[in-house]
């Protein structure tokens, strides 16, 4: 098996509230910011002997204020180069001026100042179960990350799902970080919390900070096979034509069926008259997102993946001397 030596995970940033009405991330990250302000001094001593620090973010507070997901337009799609970068309006939209807070503390995007690895908190009302969402398939951070919270949480229906950007660039908070992915969470209607919920994201964000304090100290991972969901497409709702308003609802055959296999000819809407409106593409992929609630405003009904098997190598901390090397080739290629 081939082994990959990897820079260290000095520093992680966990962020819930990107959208202010998923409150699952809400509630963790102010339960972990409660925890960081009782540790006693002595506790403080012992956290910074360990191999990395840990920066809790609550992302958009005026939105948790209001308990809705944004304010003035979608927090998690403000994070591009163009969006950080360009001249500000004399009334910017308010989570694009907060975006740029953000990238100014866990960033600057793309740059080797920015924090090693961003993990952003969601819950969605679809039936997902705890997904990672990535724009990466061969970042072997997050796919080691997502395969030990598997082994620790056998009990949990876990994916990882894959947003293929290779045309455009990702735009969520949590492509601030060298690596980064969005922990998501379901089902849970928004404005809510459930115990249950809440309780796997508590003991998913644990293990993944686990992981990283083993990886730092020295531990080898060996690799192997992950399933990886790549998104394909976004099927919209079926609309009236003059109106554009909705004229279907999923399917209950289909409903709640997350990453269940969709055939050609299965069936995907019923209108509200009572039509059954079947599944036309020509070949079989998961459906993921199935009515999720925030999404109607974005023109999904659900979305559309392809499953694969991706082989992810053994990995271990680089030594002091490999990461020496490392800068030394940096600063060679910078002289040429």
């Amino acid at each position: 098996m081939e082994l990959v030596c990897l820079p260290r995970l000095p520093r992680v940033a966990v962020c819930g509230g990107t959208h202010g009405n998923e409150l699952s991330g809400v509630y963790l990250v102010r339960e972990l910011l409660r925890v960081q302000r009782e540790t006693s001094e002595k506790e403080k001593e012992e956290e910074d002997k360990k191999s990395m620090s840990v920066l809790t973010v609550l992302a958009n507070p005026k939105a948790m204020q209001r308990c809705s997901r944004y304010i003035d337009t979608d927090l998690n799609r403000c994070f591009t180069h163009a969006i950080l970068n360009s001249p500000l309006s004399d009334k910017p939209p308010y989570e694009m001026v907060r975006s740029r807070d953000l990238n100014a503390l866990l960033g600057p995007k793309g740059s080797c100042e920015a924090v090693d690895l961003v993990c952003d908190l969601h819950n969605t009302t679809a039936n997902m179960g705890l997904c990672f969402i990535s724009y990466s398939d061969c970042d072997w951070i997050c796919l080691h990350i997502f395969r030990h919270l598997q082994r620790q949480m056998p009990e949990i229906s876990m994916r990882y799902i894959h947003f293929d950007v290779s045309n455009r660039e990702s735009y969520s908070l949590d492509s601030i970080g060298k690596h980064g992915f969005a922990i998501e969470i379901g089902p849970q209607p928004h404005g809510v919390v459930r115990s249950n919920i809440y309780t796997t994201m508590k003991s998913g964000v644990q293990h993944m900070l686990d992981w990283v304090h083993f990886f730092n100290s020295g531990t080898t991972f060996e690799g192997g096979l992950v399933e990886v969901f790549t998104m394909v497409k976004n099927i919209d709702y079926p609309r009236d034509c003059v109106t554009c308003s909705i004229t279907a609802a999923i399917h209950p055959k289909l409903q709640d069926r997350d990453f269940c296999l969709l055939h050609p000819g299965d069936p995907m809407f019923q209108t509200f008259s009572g039509e059954t409106l079947r599944y036309k593409g020509k070949e079989a992929l998961y459906p993921f997102f199935i009515n999720e609630c925030a999404y109607y405003e974005k023109g999904i009904a659900l979305s559309l993946a392809r499953k694969k098997h991706v082989m992810i190598p053994t990995v271990r901390v680089q030594t002091e001397q490999e990461e020496q090397a490392n800068k030394l080739g940096f600063a060679s290629e910078e002289e040429e």
